[in-house]
């Protein structure tokens, strides 16, 4: 639970300080996108290899060398003096770090007795609401008083707690090289190229204008045609690398969607609230961490009490309340105006903490409730990946509805500042005026400045309905994840991925 803590941590724990980073290794704002696109490549595309890579080469050296390297990479990361390196070093440490998310998903399933797992459901389940949420808050705040090199250094001492303490308690097996023979090899390159391409269109596609550019296309291109010939590979084959036709059950296909629109909902809000905190209310990176922190710190006196609410009420109904909270918390930020800052997000974010943390532990027990044993580590692979993927889309068509909307409501502004209207007139001399008393001494050139303040304004101001536009969208998606869970079947009483039929 720690790596699987310290995995996802880190994928938003730059999100903060990235101008701090982009200064930090002489690039552009452009460019250090790449930064976190890397990461999540490495990330996306090591998930699903996981159950194959335990398989061969135990669960206990996979686990054991990849959290090492992990952390090594980290550390690695703060010495970097340039993009290219950045993205390399980025890319490996999220590789390494990837496997760490599905392992501890699946030793709930495969090591804890059936009465503990909806406590280890809970453990993992602060992992993956908790850490995003609490990623930034980290990350500013060290940012800001010690430098961005330092949310680098931060995986170190957990990491090494973490591979200590398994090292003694974690079981020896066999590594299995024979499994090499029959890898799904075709199946791992077309996943890999695929889900690759397709991350570097989702993250990098509204800075470059989606299919405006050469370079967009061509990764679309690649994305389709690979991922087409991986599914089609992986219904055919014997031994597939993923078992696609796990998602023919029911309750674990539609849980699997429902944890799609969820990843959409959980990093698209961490998208959206550290980027309408820092470019309409010019916060820094600490300022936007502390309004996160009011997601992340209700959820650890919460979610340890959720397997005593699932005794109590039927998980799906328990999913559907808190996705349903979680909307609302969206619903909330619909209506925001230029004094809409820190103080203002409090309330929705306590709602939202309170709506995820009742969402995720029940929505595993649900997705997963008809799958075997034998079955849990595919299952985990398929379901964390497609959470993750979720929330790549999500922060990438979030990204494009605020640009658009921002678009949108700037013309329908801007059409009501006409130098016509007598409003308009005054308001540019008061401008012109205030200039001139704040030592610019040429008329023209307070004038030019009062123009160009009002436009500042009215791109404020579209910048703020915009995101308001686009917390409805979020809004809506996460209602769809609430109808996905409530279409399933219930669960026999008792039930989970390792006891269930």
């Amino acid at each position: 639970m720690i790596g699987a803590f310290m995995a996802i941590l880190n994928i938003q724990i730059t999100n903060a300080s990235l101008l701090n980073i982009e200064g930090g290794i002489g690039t552009g704002v452009d460019n250090g996108s790449w930064i976190s696109t890397s990461y999540l490549i490495g990330e996306i595309v090591v998930i699903p290899l996981t159950d194959y890579l335990s398989r061969v080469f135990s669960f206990r050296k996979i686990m054991l060398v990849h959290a090492t390297l992990f952390a090594v990479f980290s550390v690695a990361c703060a010495f970097t003096h340039d993009l290219p390196s950045m993205i390399a070093m980025r890319g490996l440490q999220g590789f390494f770090g990837g496997v760490l998310i599905p392992m501890a998903f699946t030793l709930v399933f495969t090591k804890l007795p059936k009465g503990q797992q909806p406590i280890g459901l809970a453990m993992f389940s602060l992992a993956v609401t908790f850490a995003p949420a609490i990623g930034p808050t980290i990350g500013g705040y060290l940012t800001e008083n010690y430098g961005w090199q330092t949310i680098f250094f931060v995986n170190v001492i957990p990491t090494t707690v973490m591979v200590t303490t398994l090292f003694f308690t974690l079981e020896r097996h066999p590594m299995q090289l024979g499994l090499l023979r029959e890898g799904d090899w075709f199946g791992i390159a077309t996943m890999a190229i695929g889900l690759s391409a397709l991350q570097a269109v989702l993250e990098e596609g509204n800075k470059d204008d989606w299919f405006g550019s050469p370079f967009i296309v061509k990764l679309a291109v690649t994305a389709t045609i690979s991922l087409s010939l991986f599914i089609v590979n992986e219904l055919i084959v014997e031994k597939p690398l993923l078992r696609l036709r796990l998602l023919t059950s029911r309750n674990f296909g539609l849980g699997t969607i429902a944890a799609v629109f969820l990843g959409f909902g959980l990093f698209g809000s961490i998208y959206l609230l550290p980027a309408y905190l820092g470019q309409v209310q010019h916060y820094n990176a600490e300022q936007i961490g502390n309004v996160l922190a009011w997601t992340g710190l209700p959820q650890l006196i919460l979610i340890p009490l959720v397997p005593k609410l699932m005794q109590r009420i039927d998980a799906r109904y328990l999913a559907a309340f808190g996705l349903l909270l979680f909307a609302y918390s969206s619903f909330m930020n619909t209506a925001m105006s230029l004094d809409y800052s820190g103080d203002q997000f409090w309330i929705p974010n306590i709602v939202r903490a309170i709506g995820q943390a009742l969402t995720l532990v029940p929505l595993s027990n649900v997705s997963l409730g008809s799958i075997g044993p034998q079955d849990a580590a595919a299952a985990s692979g398929i379901s964390n990946m497609m959470r993750n993927l979720g929330g790549a889309v999500g922060t990438a068509v979030l990204a494009t509805i605020v640009t658009k909307r921002e678009q949108f409501h700037s013309n329908i502004i801007g059409q009501w500042v006409d130098l016509g209207r007598g409003e308009v007139r005054n308001r540019i001399a008061d401008l012109t005026s205030y200039f001139l008393s704040h030592g610019v001494t040429d008329q023209a050139a307070a004038q030019h400045q009062a123009i160009v303040a009002l436009g500042n304004t009215v791109k404020r101001q579209a910048l703020v309905l915009g995101y308001g536009d686009t917390f409805m969208v979020l809004g809506v998606v996460l209602l769809l994840s609430a109808v996905a869970i409530l279409l399933t079947r219930k669960l026999k009483a008792g039930a989970t991925a390792s006891g269930a039929h």
